[in-house]
């Protein structure tokens, strides 16, 4: 019964702040402004979480309050490089492509209401552990090391990133630093992420059930709204196929050799 409490009050939480995002996009014109509500969403769904578990008893307060710290520390940091890299900006190419000239009511069920049951159904290890009793394992401290690994690349490879953007002299493809080893460093940064989570969720039952959740969330940056619809954006700039065929999609690979 807790679970039930922690996961629909989660539910709600989902739908309410895409509901309100997609006010403001409808507002601004702007349908990538839920890029942003996307890490804050998951940071009140975790904070939702661990209050409910804190009022009704259950659980272990340890892994609740390092998951809600874990959870808001890579969302809290996504929604402000999010927030800053759109500010000033007309809309997303990824999702410019996406809707083409539809009318916003396609965007509300192919953005709005996709995300907020993604962000719903990713985060259900956090919801499961919210009220999940049991102590400590090294599964435990292997997901919190995954988890800083994840964050660490996303960070870099966003800074390196940002950093290719305002050299003059750059050329037609960032293909520096961890770019050189993967396509998308922070999407799989963000995969490491979740997988870390999970595997925290996972040291105690029944988290280990929710192993859809970071599958889910590694499928939609690996092949639906992540790294397929932004390559599908950059195939035509010059120097892309080069690029593709010596850098490793997703999984950090040797240069010069293929991988995922």
């Amino acid at each position: 019964m807790p679970f039930l409490i922690v996961s629909g009050a989660s539910l709600v939480t989902a739908a309410l702040l895409m509901a309100v995002t997609a006010l403001i996009a409808k507002r601004v014109g702007k349908v990538s402004v839920v890029d942003t509500t996307w890490g804050l969403g998951f940071v009140v769904v975790a904070a939702v979480s661990a209050a409910l578990g804190s009022l009704s008893g259950d659980g272990d307060p340890l892994r609740r309050w390092v998951l809600l710290g874990m959870v808001g520390l890579w969302g809290l940091r996504l929604a402000w490089h999010t927030h800053r890299r759109n500010r000033g900006k007309g809309e997303d190419a990824r999702y410019a492509q996406m809707l083409g000239d539809a009318p916003f009511r396609v965007a509300l069920g192919k953005v709005f209401t996709t995300q907020g049951i993604a962000l719903w159904f990713v985060s259900l290890p956090v919801q499961v552990s919210a009220v999940a009793s049991g102590g400590w394992t090294w599964v435990a401290w292997i997901g919190v090391g995954l988890w800083a690994v994840g964050l660490l690349f996303e960070s870099v490879g966003d800074a390196q990133l940002a950093a290719y953007k305002r050299d003059p002299d750059r050329g037609p493809i960032m293909d520096r630093g961890l770019w050189a080893w993967t396509r998308h460093p922070n999407y799989f940064g963000d995969a490491c992420v979740w997988w870390g989570i999970f595997l925290v969720a996972a040291s105690a039952w029944p988290g280990v059930l929710t192993i859809l959740s970071p599958v889910v969330m590694t499928y939609f940056l690996a092949f639906a709204t992540g790294a397929r619809l932004l390559e599908q954006h950059m195939e035509g700039r010059p120097g892309w196929a080069e690029y593709a065929a010596r850098t490793s999609m997703f999984v950090p690979w040797v240069p010069g050799r293929r991988s995922m």
